[in-house]
């Protein structure tokens, strides 16, 4: 069964270079997981990076419900690598959604079922679209995605290494040549060759080394970042061209319960959440992939005492970062300073508090 993470995450590294979308509207967007009908909450993002409400669209499926941390997942609100879409997981009703995205306005395109049991995350890459299956025997399933249209790609159905893997997490490759998905109850990292018909080639499953593995995710320059929780770790490897991974760093966070992470769309930082600790650390990502601390003690950021930050995300622009608080039922919005340190811009009212939301992006 799921439990709620008490990992460390993964992180980028410090620099405020200007990259991705700079005509866009900024939105923030988190999800409600509700058991009775999902919906995805919206907020406008003003000249000094803080929060206002905008509005409330519905996904067309159920959540979860629960407390805190349900789906046990990060990616389960994910946006498309050019902004123009928004994914959601209904984990209750075995579907996916997906988004047209106009800044904080979002309408509903497509809702389709995911071929598995109690979908957590969402992963894209130019069009294709890949859904993990926590439950019912631990599954993939891709999409090729038109115009908001989730078309389902027969035959890309792929199962884990165990029906109950406690599949967290995907992620493209900045390629788009692998698929990469993460299993808690094996700490399994799982590489698949995607074809050229988008479906995937043969599982490569890779113990990991270090112990608690919840979360994977690239970096922009190509390097695989790896959050372990049960060992309080962020690690980076490279990926070779035949889908062979080699280790590269290996950092301690220092923060407690570290399970979400967030790479700045510059490249050049990374940050984690830990709800133990109710703090951020951060990291400088260099050269082909290297992590080290922002500052010694690897902590950038506070939130206020009770906020049980989950999920984490950076804005488009590399200036803001924003945590999904499950114990307040708030986000917190920070600033990214000069030297990668976070300043607290405060937080703003979301969800109601330990109501069991899951799920945070940024535009």
């Amino acid at each position: 069964m799921k439990k709620i993470c008490i990992f460390p995450v993964i992180t980028l590294a410090l620099g405020l270079a200007q990259t991705g979308h700079a005509s866009e509207k900024k939105a923030v967007f988190v999800m409600t997981n509700d058991a009775k009908e999902n919906h995805v909450l919206s907020y406008t993002v003003q000249a000094d990076g803080s929060l206002k409400a905008f509005g409330s669209f519905a996904t067309g499926g159920r959540g979860s419900g629960g407390t805190t941390d349900p789906l046990g997942s990060q990616g389960s609100l994910t946006l498309s690598s050019d902004h123009s879409l928004l994914f959601a997981v209904n984990e209750g009703s075995g579907e996916v959604s997906a988004f047209l995205v106009d800044g904080p306005k979002l309408v509903l395109a497509d809702k389709k079922p995911t071929g598995g049991s109690a979908p957590v995350a969402v992963a894209e890459h130019d069009g294709l679209v890949y859904v993990v299956n926590f439950a019912g025997n631990s599954s993939v399933v891709g999409f090729k995605v038109d115009d908001g249209n989730l078309n389902p790609i027969a035959g890309s159905r792929t199962f884990l290494t165990t029906s109950n893997s406690g599949a967290s997490s995907l992620a493209f490759s900045s390629s788009g040549d692998f698929l990469i998905v993460t299993e808690k109850l094996t700490n399994n990292i799982d590489v698949f060759p995607v074809m050229p018909n988008g479906t995937l080639g043969p599982i490569m499953p890779m113990k990991d080394p270090s112990a608690g593995l919840f979360e994977v995710a690239f970096a922009p320059e190509g390097a695989l970042l790896a959050l372990h929780a049960g060992s309080g770790i962020i690690s980076s490897f490279l990926l070779g061209p035949t889908g062979t991974l080699t280790s590269l760093s290996t950092v301690p966070t220092l923060g407690g319960a570290s399970c979400w992470f967030a790479v700045t769309p510059n490249g050049n930082a990374a940050y984690t959440s830990n709800p133990g600790s109710t703090n951020i650390s951060g990291f400088a990502i260099t050269g082909a992939g290297l992590l080290s601390p922002v500052v010694p003690s690897t902590i950038v950021g506070t939130l206020p005492a009770g906020s049980t930050n989950l999920d984490i995300a950076v804005s488009g622009d590399s200036k803001y970062v924003y945590t999904l608080d499950s114990g307040s039922g708030t986000i917190g919005m920070f600033a990214i300073q000069k030297d990668g340190t976070l300043g607290l811009i405060g937080t703003v009212p979301a969800v109601t508090a330990v109501s069991g939301a899951n799920g945070i992006a940024a535009l």
